[in-house]
C-alpha cells in the first residue's frame, strides 16, 4: 500500500511539473519580445540574414587565391602505336617502324594556385552581395514589424474574449435573478406569463452567446500561441487587461508624428531594389571588359611498366609553370548590348516603383492616422453610450418591477445594453490595434 502511495504521489508531482513547464505568463511587451525570438516567421527571417552573410563571403572568396590539387593515374590496357620512318633506325626508305612511346602506367600529381587579377563582374558582385545582405535585413525588419502587430492583435483578441465572457456571465447572473423574481411574481398572480417568456428568450440568447464566445476564446488563445511560437495548447496567462492597455495606447502625440518616409521599411526595400537594378546594369556592362587571371602550378610525374609507384626506388620528375591568362570579349552578335539595355529598362521600372512606393507610404500613414484618431473618438463615444445604456437598463428594470414598464421595454433596454457593452469592448480593441497599425506604418515601435 505504501509503495502505491509513493507511485501516485510521484505521478502527481510529475504532472504538476509538466503543467508548470507548459504555462507561460506575459504582459503585452513581454509577449512581443518573446515572439520576436520564437515566432517561426521571425526565425526564418533571421536565418535568411545568416544565409546572406555566408553568400557575401562566398562572393568575396572568388577574388582570393584558390588552390587545387589533382592526382591522375593512367594504365594503358593497350598502348597507342605511332609510325616512325624506318630510315631513322637504319631501315629502308619508304617503310615505317611501329613504336609505342612511354611506359604502360603513369601517375601525375599537380598543385595549382590561381589568382583573379581583374574581373569587372567580380567587383559588381561584391557590391551586389552587400545590397543583398541589406535587403535581407530589411526583410527581417519588416517581418519583426508584422510579428509585433500580429502579437498585439492576437493579445487584444484574447483580452476581448476574456472580457466578453466575464460580461456575459454577469449579464446571465442578473437575468437569472430577474427571471426568478418575475416567475415568483407570476406564480403569485401579480404578473403575466409574457414577462417570464421575454426574460427566458433574453436569457437563452445570452447563454448561446456565452457558449460561442467561450469557444472563440479558446481559438483566440491558440492563435496567440501560434503567433508567439509556442505550442498550440500552451497554457498562456496574460497579465495586462483591456482597460489598462487602452489607456496606455491613447497617445495623441502620435497623430502629429513626423512622417520620415525614408525611415520606413517599405521605402528601404524599394530603395535597395533600385540599387540592385543599378548593379545589374553595371554587371552587364562589365561583361565587355577583359578578365585577367594568374596561375602557378607544380607537379611530379612517374612512369613505370608495373604499379610500383609506392616503392622507394620509383623515379619522379618534377615540373612547374607560371602563367597569366587573359580573356577578351570581342563580338557577341549584340547579345551583351541587348542585355545591358534590358537591365537599364528594369532600372527605370525600379525608379518608378520607388516613387510609387513613396506615394503609397504617405497615403498609408495618412490613412493610419485617420483610423487611429477615429478609434480614439469612437472609444470616447462608445464609453458614453455604455454609461447611458446602463442607466437606461437600470431605470427600465426598476420600472418593470414596479409595474410601470412592460417586459418588452425591459428587453429592449437590456438588448441595447448588451450591444453597447460589446461595442465598447470592440472600441477598446480598435484603439490598441489602430495604434499598432500606425506605428507599423511609421516604423516607430
Amino acid at each position: 500500500m505504501k509503495s502505491k502511495l509513493i507511485i501516485i504521489f510521484s505521478l502527481c508531482c510529475s504532472i504538476t511539473l509538466f503543467s508548470q513547464e507548459n504555462t507561460l505568463s506575459f504582459s503585452l511587451q513581454e509577449a512581443i519580445d518573446y515572439a520576436l525570438e520564437n515566432n517561426r516567421t521571425s526565425k526564418i527571417a533571421t536565418l535568411d540574414i545568416e544565409a546572406a552573410k555566408k553568400q557575401k563571403w562566398e562572393t568575396t572568396t572568388i577574388g582570393l587565391p584558390q588552390i587545387s590539387a589533382n592526382i591522375d593515374y593512367n594504365n594503358w590496357l593497350k598502348q597507342q602505336v605511332s609510325l616512325i620512318p624506318a630510315e631513322f633506325f637504319g631501315g629502308n626508305v619508304g617503310e615505317f617502324a611501329e613504336v609505342a612511346f612511354g611506359t604502360k602506367q603513369t601517375m601525375n600529381g599537380t598543385v595549382i594556385l590561381e589568382q583573379l587579377i581583374f574581373d569587372g563582374s567580380y567587383l559588381v558582385g561584391l557590391q551586389s552581395a552587400k545590397v543583398f545582405l541589406e535587403i535581407s535585413k530589411n526583410a527581417k525588419e519588416k517581418t519583426d514589424l508584422e510579428v509585433r502587430k500580429a502579437v498585439i492583435n492576437a493579445y487584444g483578441n484574447v483580452l476581448l474574449a476574456e472580457e466578453s465572457v466575464t460580461i456575459l456571465e454577469r449579464n446571465i447572473a442578473v437575468l437569472k435573478k430577474n427571471l426568478n423574481e418575475t416567475t415568483k411574481i407570476y406564480e403569485n398572480g401579480l404578473g403575466d406569463e409574457e414577462s417570464v417568456e421575454q426574460l427566458q428568450i433574453t436569457l437563452s440568447s445570452i447563454e448561446s452567446q456565452l457558449n460561442n464566445t467561450s469557444r472563440l476564446k479558446t481559438l483566440a488563445y491558440q492563435m496567440l500561441n501560434t503567433t508567439l511560437g509556442t505550442g498550440l495548447n500552451t497554457n498562456t496567462i496574460l497579465t495586462d487587461n483591456l482597460q489598462t492597455l487602452t489607456a496606455q495606447n491613447i497617445v495623441l502625440e502620435l497623430l502629429n508624428a513626423e512622417e520620415n518616409i525614408e525611415n520606413t521599411v517599405d521605402f528601404k526595400i524599394s530603395k535597395n531594389d533600385e540599387k540592385a537594378k543599378e548593379l545589374l546594369v553595371k554587371l552587364e556592362q562589365s561583361k565587355a571588359l577583359p578578365t585577367l587571371r594568374g596561375f602557378v602550378n607544380a607537379g611530379y610525374a612517374g612512369n613505370n611498366q608495373d604499379f610500383d609507384f609506392l616503392k622507394r626506388d620509383q623515379k619522379w620528375f618534377g615540373s612547374s609553370l607560371l602563367g597569366v591568362s587573359m580573356n577578351i570579349p570581342v563580338f557577341s552578335s549584340g547579345r551583351r548590348s541587348a542585355a545591358t539595355q534590358r537591365a537599364k529598362i528594369n532600372l527605370e521600372i525600379a525608379k518608378e516603383t520607388l516613387t510609387e512606393t513613396e506615394q503609397k507610404i504617405k497615403l498609408q500613414i495618412a490613412s493610419a492616422k485617420s483610423d487611429y484618431q477615429f478609434a480614439i473618438e469612437d472609444y470616447d463615444n462608445k464609453k458614453q453610450n455604455l454609461n447611458l445604456a446602463e442607466r437606461i437598463e437600470q431605470k427600465n428594470q426598476t420600472k418593470f418591477f414596479e409595474g410601470i414598464a412592460t417586459s418588452f421595454e425591459l428587453r429592449q433596454a437590456q438588448t441595447q445594453l448588451y450591444t453597447a457593452q460589446q461595442e465598447f469592448l470592440q472600441a477598446m480593441l480598435d484603439v490598441i490595434n489602430k495604434k499598432a497599425a500606425l506605428e507599423t506604418a511609421l516604423n516607430q515601435i
